[in-house]
């Protein structure tokens, strides 16, 4: 049953309505984009301000100064933090650009690895795990009320 002054062809009833678990997961990956962009922008103040903190690899394709990777990472913390902010306001512009957000933070984090490599590890896959449930979400059937 479509919502009330709704008109029932605006919604696509073809799907199966999405489950709380959908909705649900959606909350967790704002949330955890909020703490993960924490995080990466704590990592990277301590780049900044303590840059012996890292082990600096040898022969590693993408050797950037750890001054400058603090930089990056600091930056890309903050973007993915206000990116998870958004994503609790239910528009869509904001999931796009959360799952815009979350890739970015996961090449960062790849490319990071030599330098913190299990941290780097878990930022990849908490971006995967956000980007997999902003796409999975669906509002026009998380909207929907009945049942088959």
């Amino acid at each position: 049953m479509a919502p009330q002054g709704a008109r029932p062809e605006q919604y696509d009833y073809s799907e199966p309505p999405a489950g709380g678990w959908v909705l649900g997961f959606t909350v967790f990956a704002a949330a955890m984009m909020i703490i993960t962009g924490m995080f990466q922008a704590f990592q990277g103040l301590v780049a900044i301000f303590r840059g012996s903190y890292y082990v600096n690899t040898r022969e590693y394709l993408f050797e950037f100064n750890v001054t400058t990777w603090g930089w990056i990472n600091l930056i890309i913390g903050i973007l993915v933090f206000c990116a998870g902010a958004a994503v609790f306001g239910g528009y869509l512009w904001a999931r796009a650009v959360a799952i815009g957000m979350a890739a970015l933070a996961a090449v960062t984090n790849f490319l990071f690895m030599p330098y913190y490599p299990i941290w780097s590890i878990v930022t990849v896959a908490c971006s995967i795990l956000a980007i997999f449930a902003l796409c999975k979400y669906n509002s026009g059937n998380a909207l929907r009320t009945d049942k088959r």
